[in-house]
Protein backbone atom coordinates (compact mmCIF):
# COMPACT_ATOMS: atom_id res chain seq x y z
CA UNK A 1 0.00 0.00 0.00
CA UNK A 2 0.77 3.59 -0.65
CA UNK A 3 3.22 4.94 2.21
CA UNK A 4 2.61 2.04 4.49
CA UNK A 5 6.52 1.91 4.65
CA UNK A 6 6.61 5.28 6.26
CA UNK A 7 5.18 9.15 5.52
CA UNK A 8 6.80 11.19 2.68
CA UNK A 9 5.28 13.84 0.35
CA UNK A 10 4.32 14.53 -3.09
CA UNK A 11 2.47 12.52 -5.56
CA UNK A 12 3.62 10.43 -8.72
CA UNK A 13 1.97 8.60 -11.67
CA UNK A 14 1.61 4.31 -11.81
CA UNK A 15 -0.08 3.35 -14.53
CA UNK A 16 -2.43 6.14 -15.14
CA UNK A 17 -3.05 5.93 -11.22
CA UNK A 18 -1.77 8.82 -8.92
CA UNK A 19 0.00 7.83 -6.08
CA UNK A 20 0.53 9.85 -2.97
CA UNK A 21 3.20 9.39 -0.23
CA UNK A 22 0.37 8.20 2.82
CA UNK A 23 -1.82 5.25 2.44
CA UNK A 24 -5.48 6.67 2.17
CA UNK A 25 -8.45 4.95 3.45
CA UNK A 26 -11.79 5.83 2.87
CA UNK A 27 -14.19 4.26 5.49
CA UNK A 28 -18.00 3.75 4.51
CA UNK A 29 -21.24 3.19 6.42
CA UNK A 30 -20.73 3.77 10.35
CA UNK A 31 -21.13 7.13 12.04
CA UNK A 32 -18.55 10.30 12.05
CA UNK A 33 -17.84 9.48 15.55
CA UNK A 34 -16.03 6.08 13.63
CA UNK A 35 -13.70 8.73 12.19
CA UNK A 36 -13.77 11.07 14.92
CA UNK A 37 -12.17 7.94 17.33
CA UNK A 38 -9.18 7.87 15.35
CA UNK A 39 -7.92 11.22 16.08
CA UNK A 40 -5.57 10.32 18.67
CA UNK A 41 -3.36 8.68 16.65
CA UNK A 42 -0.29 10.35 16.05
CA UNK A 43 0.05 9.34 12.25
CA UNK A 44 -3.41 9.23 11.22
CA UNK A 45 -4.98 12.24 9.69
CA UNK A 46 -8.69 11.99 9.45
CA UNK A 47 -11.01 14.51 7.41
CA UNK A 48 -14.76 14.54 7.73
CA UNK A 49 -16.52 16.24 4.76
CA UNK A 50 -17.53 19.04 5.70
CA UNK A 51 -21.65 18.95 4.81
CA UNK A 52 -21.59 22.07 2.34
CA UNK A 53 -19.15 19.42 0.18
CA UNK A 54 -21.45 16.90 -1.22
CA UNK A 55 -20.91 14.17 -3.87
CA UNK A 56 -18.01 14.96 -6.24
CA UNK A 57 -17.18 17.87 -4.82
CA UNK A 58 -16.42 16.40 -1.46
CA UNK A 59 -14.55 13.59 -3.07
CA UNK A 60 -12.45 16.35 -4.20
CA UNK A 61 -11.34 17.93 -1.55
CA UNK A 62 -10.62 14.69 0.40
CA UNK A 63 -8.17 14.34 -2.27
CA UNK A 64 -6.54 17.89 -2.24
CA UNK A 65 -5.87 17.04 1.85
CA UNK A 66 -4.48 13.86 1.47
CA UNK A 67 -2.17 14.70 -1.16
CA UNK A 68 -0.85 17.19 1.51
CA UNK A 69 -0.79 15.11 4.45
CA UNK A 70 2.47 13.95 5.51
CA UNK A 71 0.80 11.55 7.94
CA UNK A 72 0.90 7.72 7.40
CA UNK A 73 -2.68 7.71 7.36
CA UNK A 74 -5.31 9.39 5.83
CA UNK A 75 -8.92 8.36 6.26
CA UNK A 76 -11.79 10.40 5.01
CA UNK A 77 -15.27 9.23 4.31
CA UNK A 78 -15.30 10.85 0.49
CA UNK A 79 -16.12 8.39 -1.57
CA UNK A 80 -14.91 9.29 -5.04
CA UNK A 81 -17.25 6.32 -6.80
CA UNK A 82 -20.08 7.54 -4.47
CA UNK A 83 -22.36 8.94 -7.25
CA UNK A 84 -21.62 6.08 -9.49
CA UNK A 85 -22.09 3.76 -7.17
CA UNK A 86 -25.63 5.43 -6.70
CA UNK A 87 -26.52 5.40 -9.77
CA UNK A 88 -25.59 1.67 -10.75
CA UNK A 89 -27.37 0.64 -7.32
CA UNK A 90 -30.40 2.77 -8.50
CA UNK A 91 -30.30 1.46 -11.91
CA UNK A 92 -30.88 -2.03 -10.95
CA UNK A 93 -33.40 -1.20 -8.48
CA UNK A 94 -35.16 0.53 -10.84
CA UNK A 95 -35.18 4.18 -9.17
CA UNK A 96 -32.79 5.53 -11.99
CA UNK A 97 -33.86 7.36 -14.72
CA UNK A 98 -31.95 5.88 -18.18
CA UNK A 99 -28.94 7.34 -18.98
CA UNK A 100 -28.07 8.47 -15.31
CA UNK A 101 -25.29 6.22 -14.66
CA UNK A 102 -23.79 7.10 -18.31
CA UNK A 103 -23.54 10.35 -16.81
CA UNK A 104 -22.28 10.02 -13.14
CA UNK A 105 -19.65 7.66 -14.95
CA UNK A 106 -18.66 10.18 -17.55
CA UNK A 107 -18.28 12.63 -14.59
CA UNK A 108 -16.06 10.53 -11.97
CA UNK A 109 -13.48 9.92 -15.71
CA UNK A 110 -13.60 13.66 -15.83
CA UNK A 111 -12.11 14.70 -12.45
CA UNK A 112 -10.08 11.58 -12.50
CA UNK A 113 -7.90 11.99 -15.51
CA UNK A 114 -8.24 15.88 -14.80
CA UNK A 115 -6.83 14.49 -11.61
CA UNK A 116 -9.25 16.28 -8.91
CA UNK A 117 -9.78 12.43 -7.34
CA UNK A 118 -8.49 9.19 -7.40
CA UNK A 119 -9.36 6.00 -5.64
CA UNK A 120 -8.78 5.13 -2.13
CA UNK A 121 -5.81 2.64 -1.46
CA UNK A 122 -8.32 0.95 0.78
CA UNK A 123 -11.85 1.04 1.41
CA UNK A 124 -13.29 0.20 4.61
CA UNK A 125 -16.80 -1.34 4.68
CA UNK A 126 -18.04 -0.48 8.45
CA UNK A 127 -20.53 -3.29 9.12
CA UNK A 128 -22.11 -4.10 5.87
CA UNK A 129 -24.09 -7.23 6.68
CA UNK A 130 -27.20 -5.57 7.24
CA UNK A 131 -27.24 -3.43 3.78
CA UNK A 132 -29.58 -3.71 1.02
CA UNK A 133 -28.11 -6.55 -1.38
CA UNK A 134 -27.42 -4.61 -4.38
CA UNK A 135 -24.87 -2.25 -2.24
CA UNK A 136 -22.81 -4.99 -0.77
CA UNK A 137 -22.86 -6.20 -4.04
CA UNK A 138 -21.00 -3.04 -5.40
CA UNK A 139 -18.36 -2.96 -3.21
CA UNK A 140 -18.03 -6.67 -2.55
CA UNK A 141 -18.66 -8.00 -5.84
CA UNK A 142 -17.94 -5.21 -7.79
CA UNK A 143 -15.05 -3.37 -6.19
CA UNK A 144 -13.68 -6.27 -4.65
CA UNK A 145 -13.77 -8.15 -7.68
CA UNK A 146 -11.33 -5.74 -9.16
CA UNK A 147 -8.97 -5.27 -6.62
CA UNK A 148 -9.86 -7.92 -3.82
CA UNK A 149 -7.30 -6.87 -0.99
CA UNK A 150 -8.47 -3.09 -1.47
CA UNK A 151 -12.04 -3.63 0.28
CA UNK A 152 -11.85 -4.46 3.75
CA UNK A 153 -14.72 -5.22 6.09
CA UNK A 154 -14.77 -3.61 9.32
CA UNK A 155 -17.62 -5.40 11.70
CA UNK A 156 -17.38 -2.78 14.49
CA UNK A 157 -17.18 0.82 13.65
CA UNK A 158 -15.31 1.25 17.09
CA UNK A 159 -12.48 -0.36 16.25
CA UNK A 160 -11.27 1.16 13.08
CA UNK A 161 -7.84 1.71 14.40
CA UNK A 162 -6.91 -2.25 14.50
CA UNK A 163 -7.47 -3.17 10.57
CA UNK A 164 -5.30 -0.26 9.38
CA UNK A 165 -2.59 -1.68 11.31
CA UNK A 166 -3.35 -5.26 9.24
CA UNK A 167 -3.65 -3.99 5.60
CA UNK A 168 -3.12 -6.44 3.30
CA UNK A 169 -1.16 -5.56 0.16
CA UNK A 170 -2.08 -6.55 -3.20
CA UNK A 171 -2.50 -5.82 -7.04
CA UNK A 172 -3.38 -2.01 -7.27
CA UNK A 173 -6.44 -0.30 -8.41
CA UNK A 174 -7.05 -0.71 -12.64
CA UNK A 175 -7.22 2.31 -14.48
CA UNK A 176 -10.42 3.74 -13.47
CA UNK A 177 -11.34 3.80 -17.17
CA UNK A 178 -10.84 -0.09 -17.30
CA UNK A 179 -12.57 -0.36 -13.77
CA UNK A 180 -15.70 1.62 -15.06
CA UNK A 181 -15.77 -0.43 -18.76
CA UNK A 182 -19.13 -1.40 -18.93
CA UNK A 183 -20.18 -1.14 -16.24
CA UNK A 184 -23.70 -0.47 -17.08
CA UNK A 185 -24.03 -4.72 -17.91
CA UNK A 186 -22.99 -5.67 -14.96
CA UNK A 187 -25.44 -7.23 -13.18
CA UNK A 188 -25.82 -7.26 -9.37
CA UNK A 189 -26.23 -10.90 -7.54
CA UNK A 190 -29.33 -10.07 -5.67
CA UNK A 191 -28.62 -12.34 -2.76
CA UNK A 192 -25.00 -10.49 -2.61
CA UNK A 193 -21.89 -11.41 -1.02
CA UNK A 194 -22.25 -11.38 2.69
CA UNK A 195 -18.28 -11.27 3.96
CA UNK A 196 -14.83 -11.35 2.32
CA UNK A 197 -11.57 -11.86 3.74
CA UNK A 198 -9.35 -9.97 0.97
CA UNK A 199 -6.07 -10.74 1.04
CA UNK A 200 -5.31 -12.62 3.37
CA UNK A 201 -2.63 -14.98 1.76
CA UNK A 202 0.70 -12.63 1.49
CA UNK A 203 -1.15 -10.57 3.98
CA UNK A 204 1.90 -7.84 5.25
CA UNK A 205 0.70 -6.84 8.77
CA UNK A 206 1.63 -2.90 9.44
CA UNK A 207 1.94 -3.34 13.31
CA UNK A 208 2.94 -0.60 15.56
CA UNK A 209 2.50 2.11 12.87
CA UNK A 210 -0.89 3.60 14.25
CA UNK A 211 1.49 5.57 17.35
CA UNK A 212 -0.53 7.26 19.64
CA UNK A 213 1.12 10.59 21.16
Amino acid sequence: PVGVAGPGQGTSQTEGMQRVSTTVVAVIGGSPAALDALGGAANVAVAATPPDLVGMEGAVWAWRRATATSRAYFVHDADPLGRVADTWVRRFDQEEPPGALEVAVTEALRRWRAGDVELPDYYLLVDPEPWPGTWRHWFLGVLAGAAPARVVVVPDARDLAGPLTRLATGPWWPGLDRLLAGIDQVVPDREGPTQVSPGRAGARAAEGLIARP
